[in-house]
């Protein structure tokens, strides 16, 4: 007799073959078998009209707040999700000194729109180090598995205090110091390493997230860091202008290391094949030793935009952003105006032209 059986469901199965209906046997901790019709079972689930499918991992999420305090990690847990992996981007909350948590908090909101307010209550600070931050996340029985990555911008601050926050050059002491943090991080559990070089993440504050303009020396640094752990996935979100552009300190460090470099990858402009033409050269890049594994969508992006919010349409416009700093009844009272509202539908983004040089 088997210790669960699921009866009826639409299985797909993972290995690319079409869906099934079928049943699935459980004995122990082992699926002992997939379709036909299972014998009895101590359990029964009937799944008719369901899908029947192995559990998905979500490698891009920002959950390093709600881990703290939900062991469900809603909506993940709702949709299937059975193993997140959360630290995307530069942002999260580990390493950090005491008295910069509300920095980070500030960081999040921005860059990702999670209240800071909820974060703040959330959070039960506990921790300073990395390893310390992954043993408080383990500390909690939860309903799904979770990895963990360095974020750039925690450990910026953390080793350069405020010069790391303002994004100034870090310099060859701040950067073996970095690596270090990476490298214990690394070897405590975390996944890998990530960083942010897009202009559209900012903090609360309106600053670039720390690390945005960080040059090669400090990235392969880092890099080597993860190298020297012994396993590691650099992770970026990225506009793909300046030195990314080129993908050349990209291919130079996961060809010395054999590091995954993954970034985001989305149509950024009115023509698709600026994408694809990204993906033939990835291609290229691999064919010669490089790692590099950009992440596509399955499909479009959904967000909450608003004047008030991190992202909206004409963030970047530059008419726009010359009246981003005024309270926003002003700012949209300017914007009615039909002069300026023609200017501002008039000009295109600005990422490019003010990205990384």
């Amino acid at each position: 007799m088997h210790d669960l059986a699921i009866r009826g469901g639409r299985v797909v199965d993972g290995t690319g073959r079409p869906a099934f209906t079928g049943d699935i046997a459980i004995d122990g901790r082992t699926i002992t078998s997939v379709g036909g019709k299972a014998g009895a079972a101590r359990r029964e689930i009937d799944a008719a009209g369901l899908l029947v499918t192995p559990g998905f991992v979500d490698i891009h999420t920002h959950y390093d707040g709600q881990v703290t305090w939900d062991p469900y990690l809603t909506p993940s847990s709702w949709h299937g999700v059975t193993t997140i992996v959360m630290g995307n981007c530069g942002v999260g909350f580990a390493p950090v000194e005491r008295g910069r948590e509300d920095f980070l908090i500030g960081l999040m909101e921005g860059v990702e729109d999670i209240p800071g307010t909820a974060l703040a209550e959330g959070i039960k600070w506990g921790w300073e180090s990395f390893a310390d931050y992954l043993d408080a996340v383990a500390a909690m029985p939860r309903a799904i598995d979770v990895g963990a990555q360095v974020p750039h911008g925690s450990v910026r601050v953390y080793v350069m205090g405020e010069r790391g926050a303002h994004n100034e050059a870090a310099t060859p002491d701040d950067i073996a110091r970095m690596a270090a943090v990476v490298r214990d991080g690394l070897r405590a559990g975390a996944l890998g390493f990530t960083t942010s070089r897009t202009m559209l993440h900012r903090a609360k504050n309106k600053e670039v997230v720390p690390g945005t303009f960080a040059g090669e020396d400090e990235l392969l640094g880092i890099g080597r860091a993860l190298a020297a752990a012994g396993h590691g996935v650099f992770e970026m979100a990225s506009d793909l202008v300046g030195p990314d552009e080129t993908m050349e300190w990209m291919v130079k460090l996961s060809t010395e290391t054999g590091l995954p470099i993954t970034f985001a990858l989305a149509q950024i402009d009115k023509d698709p094949s600026g994408a694809r033409r990204i993906i033939d050269r990835v291609r290229e890049f691999n064919a010669n030793g490089a790692h590099l594994y950009p992440q596509i969508s399955a499909r479009p992006t959904g967000m909450l935009m608003g004047l008030e919010s991190s992202l909206h349409p004409f963030i970047t416009h530059r008419t726009y952003k010359s009246i981003a700093h005024l309270p926003l009844a002003e700012r949209v009272a300017r914007m009615r105006e039909p002069a300026l509202r023609a200017q501002i539908l008039a000009e295109g983004p600005s990422v490019r032209e003010t990205a990384i040089s």
